[in-house]
């Protein structure tokens, strides 16, 4: 009987070594899988980064394929070009006769001289006698057109006079100095018709005179 207990005993105590060595390799197993599926998990992070890092490789020589430059751009906005009246044009005092027509013209640099059929002469007192005068301002060293009126019309309680063949100087084209300024002066030529009314004739709408740059 004692000897059938001590066996009994023994089985028991082999059957547990047995439970625990089962239950060790199933968690050996579980733990074997847990690493497997790490490595597995790793190994796909992996191939992720090395199928990235091969795309950005590749866009990085097709970048190394091409080259850029890039070029400055700018724009210089000049000084506006403007012309102000300094001094008005005047004939002065003129005499006709009373059968011929005559002509008197007006020079730029303000002389006077006569022409046509002869009916107008300077007297001695000649009053006030100027060209126009202009002074131009804008970019300093650029050039300018100019541009004079073909006619002008003069008046005196009803009678007329008319101006024309208009002249300048600079004559055309003008070039600014290098601080941006010259002086424009301008002339005419006045018709005076035989036996002209007396009076001082004005010419209300003034000498129009136009520049602009080249």
């Amino acid at each position: 009987m004692h000897q059938r207990e001590s066996v009994l005993k023994i089985n028991c105590l082999h059957f547990w070594h047995i439970v625990g060595n089962v239950l060790c390799k199933l968690k050996q197993t579980q733990y074997s899988n847990a690493q497997l599926k790490l490595k597995r998990n790793k190994m796909k992070n992996l191939i992720k980064t090395i199928v990235t890092t091969a795309a950005v490789l590749g866009c990085t020589s097709s970048s190394f394929a091409q080259a850029t430059a890039t070029a400055s751009s700018s724009a210089t906005i000049i000084t506006p070009i403007s012309i102000a009246k300094t001094v008005d044009m005047n004939f002065g005092n003129l005499a006709v006769s009373g059968t011929l027509s005559g002509t008197t013209t007006l020079a730029p640099a303000g002389t006077r001289t006569t022409g046509g059929a002869g009916g107008v002469t300077l007297p001695a007192t000649t009053g006030t006698v100027s060209a126009a005068s202009f002074t131009v301002t804008g970019q300093g060293g650029y050039s300018y057109i100019i541009t004079l009126p073909t006619s002008c019309t003069l008046t005196s309680a009803g009678h007329t006079m008319i101006m024309g063949s208009f002249t300048s100087s600079p004559s055309v084209t003008g070039l600014l100095a290098p601080g941006g300024t010259q002086t424009l002066t301008v002339g005419a030529t006045l018709t005076v018709s035989a036996a002209q009314a007396a009076g001082t004739y004005t010419n209300a709408a003034g000498v129009p005179v136009t520049v602009n740059y080249n």
